[in-house]
């Protein structure tokens, strides 16, 4: 077992009845510096220009490796978060649909998406589409925590690194 583990509480039937949410707080409450620094790992930062932070606790994760790492952050928001202009992607996800937005990018660049946990795809999947929208080329993907069971991001060759899979 992972030390970090014994950290993540299993919260059943939250949001909805059947899902199992995987509560982080614990984990950073006691370890966070860690968390950010093994999150970090895996990813070839010199082709990094921005780190792309998923709502909500993308951006803490997010923010922190961008910190550690020297880089932008660039902040992903659920619709109608962030002033115009804005580019969106609306998506599936588990338990219903949501839209994604970000400011529109005047300039290029090369990015890490950001996010706590990546159970079925759909926020990774519109997020990456969302930056590839957005003239940001999507060099990498860091989760905490890879549901591996209920995606196929490694058969599909995604370029995702993930601390904890289940």
């Amino acid at each position: 077992m992972h030390p970090f583990e014994s950290h993540i509480r299993n919260v059943p039937d939250f949001p909805k009845a059947g899902i199992m949410f995987k509560d982080i707080t614990p984990l950073l409450q006691e370890r966070f510096p860690e968390v950010i620094e093994a999150m970090s790992q895996g990813i070839d930062w010199s082709k990094v220009d921005y780190v792309v932070g998923i709502e909500s606790r993308g951006f803490i994760l997010g923010a922190a490796m961008a910190q550690l790492k020297g880089k932008g952050f660039i902040p992903m928001r659920k619709k109608g978060k962030l002033p115009p202009p804005v580019i969106a992607e609306t998506y599936a996800l588990e338990y219903g649909t949501d839209t994604l937005e970000m400011i529109k990018e005047e300039k290029s660049g090369r990015v890490v998406l950001v996010d706590d946990v990546l159970a079925t795809g759909g926020t990774l999947r519109a997020a990456a589409a969302l930056c590839e929208k957005n003239k940001l080329h999507v060099e990498g993907m860091a989760l905490l925590i890879n549901l591996t069971f209920l995606n196929k991001f490694k058969e599909e060759g995604l370029p995702v690194h993930s601390v904890l899979n289940y």
